[in-house]
């Protein structure tokens, strides 16, 4: 018999997607809003370093899309940050 674990803390408050609605592209904004606690000395936009890892996973890699959209989306999650969540 296989107990379930409890679900994390955060599904009760975000797993609805009741928070806010936004689209990607709203989402890399707001990144452009956040000083990165792993990069603070950092002067250019975080979105700009989206942009980088997808261009560069599409240079590295050009046959697989989904690939570059992954390089373009890994850090939408800290956009939570800006909602009282810790980075």
């Amino acid at each position: 018999v296989t107990v379930p674990s409890p679900p994390c803390p955060q599904s009760a408050q975000y797993g609805s997607c009741s928070l806010r609605t936004m689209g990607a592209m709203e989402a890399l904004d707001l990144l452009d809003q956040l000083v990165d606690e792993s990069d603070p000395d950092v002067d250019f936009p975080n979105s700009f370093h989206a942009y980088q890892t997808a261009e560069g996973i599409r240079r590295a890699h050009p046959d697989k899309d989904w690939f570059h959209l992954v390089g373009l989306l890994h850090d939408l999650g800290k956009v939570l940050a800006l909602f009282g969540e810790p980075q």
